[in-house]
């Protein structure tokens, strides 16, 4: 992903988060608890781009999370990538830990796991991928419903073909409404 299309997208982001801080605010919990606290559930959205098998594509997505105890986050995402050949689509249950001592900037460790399905490519039946990975940052808590982060991923995938790069790294944005 180029620098000019991670600028855009980190844009994107930022203006959604503003234009919906008064809507999440108003339907959160009502005080009740905080974006990381036990018994919250957490909403985020993926909206990018992305490379992949000489072509470009569109990346929608859209992840669900639940907080177990404070800080601790089990989830899964969805992501679908299309105007590409072939549609790409990921699951990704993954497991999450924000430190939230801090009042304003809260750092975050997670890992997961990831199956890839390929769709039909030019006649062949590409073979489902599984890869599994690591990621940190930190979140900056507009509110007490509305999150906004960035950090880092790496992913090394299984199976992979010999003399091939088997890993990546790459920089994520984040934007989390929780209720």
């Amino acid at each position: 992903m180029s620098l000019r299309i991670l600028k855009r997208l980190a844009v994107l982001m930022i203006l959604t988060g503003i234009s919906h801080s008064a809507l999440a605010a108003s339907a959160g919990s009502g005080g009740l608890g905080s974006v990381f606290s036990k018994g919250s559930t957490s909403v985020g959205i993926a909206v990018g781009s992305g490379s992949a098998f000489n072509d470009d594509y569109t990346i929608l997505g859209l992840g669900v999370g639940y907080y177990v105890t404070e800080g601790l986050e089990l989830g899964i995402d969805f992501q679908r990538w299309f105007s590409g050949d072939p549609t790409i689509t990921k699951v990704s249950p993954q497991i999450r830990y924000v430190f939230t001592q801090a009042k304003t900037l809260k750092p975050y460790v997670g890992a997961f796991y990831r199956r890839t399905s390929y769709g039909d490519f030019n006649g062949i039946d590409l073979d489902d991928q599984d890869s599994f990975g690591y990621r940190a940052g930190a979140y900056f808590s507009t509110n007490n419903t509305v999150s906004i982060g960035a950090g880092v991923v790496y992913e090394e995938f299984k199976d992979c073909p010999r003399f091939t790069d088997c890993s990546t790294t790459s920089p994520e944005i984040l934007f989390t409404i929780s209720f």
